[in-house]
């Protein structure tokens, strides 16, 4: 037998090398943005085109490159970060690993010019399928301009599976704006499609994050500084009031390299435990500077994973400082960009209401079969605020119970033949809803319920094409983050056609001038924060499946809270309308909205 282990040719190994560092339009732009980073640049530009498919284009103010190197740079393991293995313990570059430019260039046509401060010419060198095709002199400024046009074109099933436009441009953001953070001493801006994104000044962190996440991010921010023999932190934590459910603004750097760290994130977390409520997240930008020496960056390709010396140390020192932070600040905006870590500290408000969705409720008399329900679940049911029932007033919501004579729904849609529930429901824990049935006894969830509710509401509307809405005398104005922005301006019709009437009204602004009845006006920011994280998430989904995503996370957020008291009259209601929807005993993330338990199992029970 034959010799069968050979040499692959570079071509074929660059483009193995490829299918790990450079998986996505956004990995080359975080390739490209650090290279300038590390070239000493104080003024980047990034251009894309068509999500990046197209063009992705990076202009730079850096050092530049002479003739030889701008070549070297596109072979494997050619870089100019370091020399030997000691320094692999004292990186202080963003790149190391000589592989991002040889892997992009066997994906792609690239084209670069590049020149540096001593030669008075430059070079441009066109290169594809790891090929160079073109090499000669040429008038270039100061820098270099690497132009990276039909990601793999060579690799069709990778372009394949590309996501749509709109969550490629996402995640193309989401590095651009990982290393404006980083380095804000750096001019930065981002155009696509003839769209500026982007156009971001020189200053310091706080004005940085200002400008990349909007103007009202600046009052939810709090300041976080701590320095130890371990490491030192910088940066700013989210006020526990605005935390969100969506996991967004969470940003970990470690000597200005973007990390990512459940382990960390974990010790943010635990310090915000009794401040903000199960499944929200704060965001969070923290900066660490720690001995290179200390730390251990090589462990994957996208360099954004890091072994810390004494990782118990350092998510003791985080927690402690974010807990110190939460409780020294009593937590109020300041518009100063100068005095970067300061925070002004009036007195809390003295007269504070909560305003929460409250459940629509419509006055039924007698008995109301699911049929009457269906219908009554049609009708235009605005909401309004609510103040919390103080505790000594709980007597009253008894009050004449024993004295009126007991009503009953008919549910002929779910329970046996011949179920009652009773009109006198109680709600136990802020949560469930207890009501006798002849059968024996049901529990309902309430917010689960009310979610197939609106969902099914919002699934007739567009079946019907047509969707009840309430229009607003005063309208609604939102402001997002330009990311944010990016993707709602992409699915402004869908939304509309969920229910919220809105439109663009300047940069990153939108203005809402109505909204569908089932959703509440105090809760419209929250339905779109959860209408654009669903949307990011649901990937390439398209036509009816993502409608139906969308109107998933339209219900979650549009349903009663947990905690919300309810009334007589709202519990009723509630139930009417359950055993009205086509799959009442679902909610539409497919778990349980109700359970029941029948007389035979309670007689078992007290045995």
């Amino acid at each position: 037998m034959g010799d069968i282990i050979r040499l692959l040719p570079d071509s074929v190994a660059n483009q193995i090398a490829a299918g790990e560092v450079i998986q996505r339009p956004a990995s080359a732009v975080k390739e490209l943005l650090e290279n300038s980073v590390d070239a000493g640049a104080t003024k980047i530009q990034l251009i894309v085109e068509d999500a990046g498919k197209v063009l992705i284009q990076v202009i730079d103010n850096g050092k530049g490159m002479t003739e030889n190197d701008a070549r070297m740079c596109f072979e494997r393991h050619a870089t100019s970060k370091i020399e030997s293995a000691e320094q692999l313990f004292a990186i202080k570059t963003k790149g190391f690993r000589g592989e991002a430019m040889a892997s992009i260039a066997a994906v792609a046509q690239v084209e670069m010019k590049s020149r540096t401060e001593e030669n008075p010419i430059g070079i441009q060198i066109n290169i594809a399928g790891s090929k160079i095709q073109r090499q000669e002199a040429c008038q270039s400024p100061v820098g270099t301009n690497i132009m990276i046009k039909n990601l793999f074109f060579n690799v069709p099933a990778r372009r394949n599976f590309l996501k749509s436009n709109q969550v490629e441009t996402r995640h193309i953001m989401d590095e651009f704006i990982r290393v404006a953070l980083a380095h804000t001493n750096i001019e930065m801006s981002l155009h696509h499609d003839s769209d500026e994104l982007f156009n971001l000044r020189p200053g310091k962190l706080r004005q940085r994050i200002v400008e990349l996440f909007g103007k009202g991010f600046n009052e939810k921010l709090v300041p976080i500084s701590e320095e130890t023999s371990i490491a030192k932190i910088e940066g700013f934590v989210g006020k526990p009031e605005f935390a969100r459910k969506k996991r967004g603004e969470q940003f970990f750097f470690v000597n200005d390299r973007f990390i990512r760290s459940s382990y960390l994130n974990h010790a943010i977390s635990s310090a915000y435990d009794e401040l903000i409520q199960e499944k929200m997240h704060p965001a969070y930008f923290i900066f660490f500077t720690v001995d290179p020496s200390f730390i251990d960056i090589n462990i994957h390709p996208t360099k954004t994973e890091i072994k810390f010396e004494d990782e118990k140390s350092i998510y003791a020192i985080l927690r402690s400082a974010t807990r110190q932070s939460l409780g020294k600040y009593n937590i109020a905006p300041t518009l100063d960009f100068n005095q970067e870590m300061s925070i002004s500290f009036p007195p809390p408000p003295k007269d504070v209401r909560m305003f929460q969705p409250e459940l629509p409720v419509k006055q039924y008399s007698g008995s109301v079969s699911a049929k009457g329900a269906h219908s009554a679940a049609m009708v235009n049911t605005r909401t309004e605020g609510w103040t919390q029932q103080p505790d000594d007033d709980w007597q009253k919501l008894y009050k004449g119970l024993s004295d009126q004579p007991q009503e009953t729904t008919t549910v002929q849609s779910s329970m046996a033949v011949g179920d009652e529930v009773d009109k006198r429901p109680i709600q136990i824990h802020g949560k469930y809803i207890l009501s006798s049935i002849r059968s024996g006894t049901i529990i309902i969830d309430q917010k689960r319920a009310h979610e197939r509710i609106v969902f099914e509401k919002i699934i007739r509307s567009l079946a019907m094409q047509q969707t009840p809405k309430q229009q607003h005398l005063f309208p609604i104005n939102i402001e997002l983050s330009s990311a944010d922005s990016k993707t709602l301006s992409g699915i402004l019709e869908e939304v509309k056609q969920l229910g919220i009437d809105i439109e663009p009204f300047g940069k990153n602004a939108f203005v809402i001038q109505g909204l569908a009845t089932y959703i509440d006006e105090n809760t419209a920011k929250d339905v779109i924060d959860e209408l654009l994280e669903e949307y990011n998430n649901s990937g390439n989904l398209s036509g009816s499946k993502r409608q139906e995503k969308l109107a998933q996370a339209m219900a979650r957020k549009a349903a009663i809270p947990y905690g919300k008291v309810l009334q007589h009259e709202e519990m009723t209601q509630l139930i009417d309308e359950l055993f009205a929807c086509d799959l009442p005993y679902t909610a539409p993330n497919g778990k349980p909205t109700l359970i029941t338990m029948g007389l035979d199992e309670l007689e078992k029970r007290f045995g």
